[in-house]
């Protein structure tokens, strides 16, 4: 009888992750599809498919209550569909662009497509993990395809050396994430997030064992959102992988472990414990990921080093240690996965060679506001939207992020993030500048001539402009998906239920 609730309860529980099966399922048809035909053409439009249907599916769900499943290793409900529809939406915006741009470098494997659906698996279940152990099977799983994804390009040594120093780094990483979780498991005697929190740490040892684990379980999440000091990896993997895989990596697995990071903090830390912490570290972030991106030529880098700024972003909404901090935090992810998916998007679409992503300099572009102006003006609300110019997205973002901090009494921290803020316009404005009022003529490189720009096809350029409209609707309506994200954090609403 145990047995036959257990499987109906199991059977209860599928909704919960069905987008999580769709997706998933969907890797595996691709991989059977390509064993029977090689690089068939139809398996990427698989993977639009599933991502539009299981998004759809997400959105319906934002407003159902917060809960449990699968005997609480995850969460149900209102945060987990927003997290996931965030990351599905990437995913598809990905699809769409990757296809053209591999097509165009002869590199369109059907194989890409099931990594990049089992990646998001990972990122599904890492988004809304309620347990250790889900954190660390969602992290590795999404992980793991990431580092094969880097290295897709076998022939260039700079793609290669980016996936080894990815892997090399990120499994060392592990090993301190690894072994927080351990020992937050050796004070609490639980893996289940709320469960932490009510443990009885009675004595010192207890207490220096929960808070040494939660240390250098940070470490692990640090590296993974490109926090500094754990950010050296980060410009070199961005610039070594394919442009629109980039642009993958830098946006939904950050959302997936900022999500996650999020549940941690709120569920299994005692509120305000982590706040110096994590305001060191944004603090470092913010500074680094500006001043490093300053004296970058190669687009690419400079914008590795723009995510490692906005990295730190976030995690001033976190050190607020409120609910608006976090649900701050939540708005900013989605508002940065657009921006930088197109940001990436239209310098994917800008490489005419095969080595030419990993050697695209400010020089290079000069004038492709004038040769392709749907491209340059789209590139013009990304960057704009990046500094926090309002009425864009970006503005919006970073004041959810910052003023909850400044209620918190974080007012240094935002004034430092602000400064930030001001310096990144330069080499934010700095690319819109070589776009609209550079030609070849003005600089010493040849830049592009019209006739080496690739042909941007329909669907690419329609993906690029729907991110850039986007961007103008969250700066202009942001009050819904305020309020939408804030009641994820009630505290009626956000209590686990089994």
């Amino acid at each position: 009888m145990d047995l036959a609730n257990a499987f109906s309860a199991l059977a209860a529980d599928l909704p919960a992750v069905l987008s999580m099966a769709l997706v998933g399922l969907a890797g595996l048809v691709m991989v059977t599809l390509d064993s029977f035909r090689n690089d068939h053409p139809a398996i990427p439009w698989i993977g639009v498919g599933v991502l539009a249907v299981s998004s759809v599916w997400e959105l319906a769900h934002l407003g159902a209550p917060q809960g449990t499943a699968f005997f609480e290793t995850i969460r149900t409900g209102g945060f987990a569909a927003f997290v996931n529809l965030v990351i599905l939406l990437t995913g598809l915006a990905t699809v769409l662009l990757t296809n053209p741009y591999l097509s165009r470098l002869k590199r369109d494997y059907g194989e890409v497509y099931a990594l990049l659906m089992f990646a998001t698996v990972g990122m599904l279940m890492l988004g809304v993990a309620n347990d250790m152990i889900s954190v660390f099977l969602g992290l590795e799983t999404m992980s793991v395809c990431l580092y094969i994804l880097t290295g897709l390009v076998r022939e260039d040594e700079g793609s290669v050396e980016s996936a080894l120093k990815y892997f090399l780094l990120g499994a060392f990483s592990t090993g301190f994430f690894l072994y927080g979780i351990a020992l937050m498991y050796g004070a609490t005697g639980t893996m289940t997030l709320p469960a932490m929190a009510q443990a009885e740490l009675a004595t010192t040892s207890a207490q220096l064992l929960f808070w040494g684990g939660l240390g250098l379980f940070l470490v692990g999440f640090f590296f993974k959102v490109s926090a500094a000091p754990f950010h050296m990896w980060t410009p070199d993997v961005y610039q070594g992988a394919p442009t629109p895989l980039t642009g993958y990596m830098s946006t939904a697995s950050k959302a997936a472990a900022f999500a996650s990071l999020i549940l941690v903090l709120y569920h299994a830390v005692p509120s305000g414990e982590a706040t110096l912490v994590l305001s060191v570290v944004a603090l470092i972030t913010m500074v680094v990921g500006n001043v490093m991106a300053l004296a970058q030529r190669n687009v690419k880098r400079m914008l590795a080093y723009s995510s490692i700024a906005h990295a730190g972003y976030i995690l001033v909404g976190l050190a607020a240690g409120t609910s608006a901090g976090y649900s701050g935090a939540l708005f900013y992810l989605l508002v940065y996965a657009v921006m930088n998916i197109g940001a990436f998007g239209v310098m994917g679409m800008l490489e005419w060679d095969n080595k030419q992503g990993r050697e695209q300099t400010l020089d290079s572009l000069a004038g492709i506001g004038m040769q392709r102006p749907v491209l340059g003006s789209t590139m013009g609300i990304f960057m704009f939207s990046l500094i926090g110019f309002p009425p864009l997205g970006g503005f919006i973002g970073k004041y959810a992020v910052f003023a909850p901090a400044i209620d918190a009494g974080l007012t240094w921290l935002v004034v430092i993030g602000v400064l930030m803020s001001a310096l990144s316009a330069y080499y934010y404005l700095r690319v819109i500048y070589v776009f609209w009022m550079q030609s070849a003529q003005d600089v010493d490189t040849d830049g592009v001539a019209e006739a080496a720009l690739p042909q941007v096809t329909p669907v690419a350029l329609g993906t690029l402009v729907v991110c850039a409209v986007a961007l103008v609707v969250l700066g202009v309506f942001f009050g819904g998906v305020l309020e939408t994200t804030a009641t994820f954090f009630d505290a009626a609403t956000m209590a686990a239920t089994p």
